[in-house]
């Protein structure tokens, strides 16, 4: 379980690019942090390198003190990622997709119907992904994130293509997820809330005003 999750002086780098620099935050169980800023702020890709998915050009990602750099495998294992594609099997029914999810993270698979629920969706379980709509399949990778229990979640844009509902229904899972010791950082430029959650806001070109200057590699 992680209990603390810290970034130390990151910078994050996109192609050939410095996008974010100066970034530190310290989360304990229970916090949110919602990342906030333009398209092309570099908000994914803070993200990726929180998730050990890409390395920081600068600085260290420590999970429970320990830097994710000495074992970027167990760091991912250990937390759930939702990017902007959902991730979705189209040949498996909706129930499939989410149960994978599930049985690869060893989750009971009570969980599952407890997911799909959620997000309103046990009366299309046994329909085949492909034949979902967009919101569907948001709904259908938030429901993956659910049933597939991690201390740490790492949301990207996870309102895209949702309606009012789905929004607040999200809502309400981000706040049962912290309620039991959870830790979430959302990138999000909608009107997603968090109660209590902190807020880091990325400028266009990186978190510092000088985030175009060139940072060590």
């Amino acid at each position: 379980m992680t209990a603390s999750f810290v970034a130390e002086n990151l910078a994050c780098r996109r192609g050939e690019r410095i996008v974010v620099r100066g970034v530190s935050f310290a989360l304990a169980a229970g916090d949110a942090l919602l990342l906030r800023g333009a398209n092309g702020s570099g908000k994914s890709t803070l993200l990726r390198v929180l998730a050990a998915l890409i390395p920081p050009a600068q600085g260290r990602v420590l999970a429970d003190g320990v830097d994710v750099a000495e074992d970027p495998e167990r760091h991912r294992a250990q937390l759930r990622y939702l990017g902007h594609l959902d991730a979705l099997k189209p040949d498996l029914t909706l129930r499939e997709n989410v149960a994978a999810a599930a049985s690869l993270a060893g989750a009971d698979g009570s969980r599952v119907d407890a997911a799909l629920e959620a997000f309103t969706l046990a009366p299309m379980a046994d329909r085949p992904a492909r034949f979902l709509s967009q919101g569907q399949r948001r709904r259908a990778a938030l429901a993956r994130v659910l049933a597939a229990p991690a201390t740490l979640w790492l949301l990207d844009e996870p309102t895209l293509a949702l309606d009012a509902a789905a929004s607040q229904r999200l809502e309400q899972a981000i706040a049962s997820h912290r309620d039991g010791g959870g830790i979430a950082v959302i990138a999000t430029h909608a009107g997603l809330t968090a109660a209590g959650a902190r807020t880091l806001t990325l400028a266009e070109k990186g978190s510092d005003p000088a985030g175009s200057d060139p940072v060590p590699a």
